[in-house]
């Protein structure tokens, strides 16, 4: 399924969402505005409130279907209330999204993403911090005016881990000898806790049953998984045009991801001391070498096993979702994420 068409089932909702986007960029401050709209438009897929749609309408689904009878306090909204409430979700949830970008691009000194000079190359590290911080409160007081507390704790809990993520990550670099343990602990936060609390909070809102729920919350988790270790995949296969940032960037910032610490414990001697020196100092100098010996050792199909295994768990998730267009979408969305070399 094309992305085209998973936004299409959608599609009147996903025009909300951005309207509501652009119009709550708006600030008494140009550079505020400018830096905003600069990083929303630069070509994201926004997956993320994507999830949150197709989560709701895919209940909604169901509910329709009486294929869940768990489903509580469903008449206590009208459908257009509770896609509106989805709307304002949505967008909340990619401000604290763009919010994390912005701040990443500054801790990780990087000059591209999606295609395009990241905020910090264009206006410098204090304007893009300062502005991540408005997209977070700006969030926060989207989230106060939609006056649901179960959803707030998620997102909030959300946004406390994924910073813990971060902080995790930078403690992490220029250190060869990081655990897998360690480095899927690093993914989950910073990472997938942003899916999973789309997915959660989506299913929250639109009053499914605590099964299912749960279900829609592990269904963000592997989703977010999957997307990540593809990520660090593409860093030693994919082209700098293709991914919207630079070859080697991980590398570059000396962070031990799985394909390094796959190939590390499994190449040869030579090849992990090479490693293991360009991880200390951040040396992209034998990328070329590097990238042959990631794949020669297997990693890059020990990486990919790793994403499916994320993907397959997903889909077992939409296993209580009744038949629908949206559930199918849910499932192409997920696909997408392990598809993006392909």
């Amino acid at each position: 399924m094309r992305i085209e068409e998973i936004y299409k089932s959608v599609e009147r909702e996903f025009k909300t969402v951005n309207q509501l986007i652009s119009s709550q960029l708006s600030s008494d401050v140009p550079l505020v505005e400018k830096i905003g709209q600069y990083i929303v438009e630069s070509g994201g897929k926004r997956m993320r409130p994507l999830m949150v749609l197709l989560v709701n309408q895919a209940i909604r689904d169901s509910q329709a279907k009486n294929l869940d009878s768990d489903l509580s306090n469903t008449n206590s909204l009208s459908t257009t209330d509770i896609k509106d409430k989805h709307c304002t979700l949505a967008t909340v949830i990619e401000f604290l999204h763009t919010a994390t970008l912005l701040h990443d691009d500054v801790v990780d000194a990087s000059s591209m993403r999606r295609g395009n000079l990241t905020a910090n190359a264009n206006w410098g590290n204090a304007p893009s911090v300062l502005v991540g911080d408005f997209l977070y409160s700006r969030a926060f007081q989207m989230m106060v005016d939609m006056g649901n507390l179960p959803v707030m704790n998620v997102l909030s809990n959300a946004t406390n881990v994924i910073a813990e993520g971060e902080v995790l990550q930078l403690m992490n670099c220029k250190n060869p000898d990081v655990s897998e343990e360690a480095y899927f602990k690093v993914i989950k936060n910073k990472t997938a806790m942003l899916f999973e609390a789309a997915s959660h909070s989506a299913a929250i809102l639109s009053h499914a049953s605590d099964e299912l729920i749960e279900a829609m919350k592990e269904f963000g988790l592997q989703v977010g998984l999957a997307f990540q270790l593809v990520d660090d995949m593409l860093d030693y296969i994919g082209d700098a045009q293709t991914m919207g940032k630079n070859v080697g960037d991980d590398l570059a910032e000396g962070k031990p991801t799985l394909p390094l610490i796959f190939a590390m414990k499994h190449g040869t001697e030579k090849e992990s001391q090479m490693i293991r020196k360009a991880i200390r100092s951040g040396d992209t100098s034998h990328l070329e070498e590097i990238c042959v010996a990631v794949k020669r050792s297997g990693a890059l199909d020990y990486t990919e096993q790793a994403a499916n295994k994320a993907f397959n768990k997903a889909c077992d998730c939409l296993e209580l979702l009744a038949d629908s267009p949206s559930k199918n979408a849910l499932f192409g969305l997920a696909k997408l994420t392990i598809e993006r070399n392909k």
